[in-house]
């Protein structure tokens, strides 16, 4: 796999795959994924920017989704679509990724699922562009080194098994941040 130098950024996978750091409120993207809570209803890090930067759509689309289809919450691992507000993308998929530790040693395996539910729910809406955080490695403290190495993986065995998704930006909020995933990435 090719590697592409520039400023800001890093392509693997003959471009489909991109590592920048950024704002992933300004990502134009088909959907971006939201690192989400459980609640659904906004919390700190990307989960609060999202709600912040989206508006009120945001927040009455996951109220619905949390009177109808999740009562108690969105299960860690599982990801959903909704409208994307304000945002510059057309949709956002919210996913709870796992709190270390806390997961009874599935960490990894939930939080290779959340990516993956993630780009199934992108191609079976059509989409083509999705851009995603680092799931889990703020509050919910997965070691970052690690996370790289499972998100990596999960993202090119379904871009290299599923033709659908035409690419995928890694959007980071600092540069340290998109520096330590690209020396753990696997692609």
């Amino acid at each position: 796999m090719s590697v592409e130098t520039q400023p800001n950024f890093q392509s693997f996978l003959d471009g489909r795959i991109t590592v920048k750091p950024g704002d992933i409120t300004v990502e134009n993207a088909d959907a971006v994924v939201n690192a989400a809570n459980p609640t659904l209803f906004g919390g700190g890090g990307v989960d609060g920017a999202i709600h912040r930067v989206g508006g009120a759509e945001i927040l009455a689309a996951c109220k619905k989704l949390r009177d109808t289809a999740f009562p108690g919450g969105l299960p860690t691992g599982e990801a959903v679509i909704t409208t994307a507000g304000n945002l510059p993308a057309k949709f956002v998929i919210h996913t709870v990724g796992p709190v270390y530790g806390e997961e009874g040693g599935r960490e990894a395996e939930l939080l290779a699922k959340a990516y993956i539910e993630s780009l199934q729910l992108a191609a079976q809406h059509g989409l083509r562009t999705i851009a995603f955080p680092s799931i889990s490695t703020g509050t919910y403290q997965y070691p970052k080194d690690e996370a790289a190495r499972i998100s990596s993986r999960a993202i090119v065995d379904f871009l290299i098994e599923k033709g659908a998704i035409k690419n995928v930006s890694l959007v980071f909020f600092s540069r340290s941040d998109a520096e330590i995933f690209l020396r753990h990435q696997v692609f």
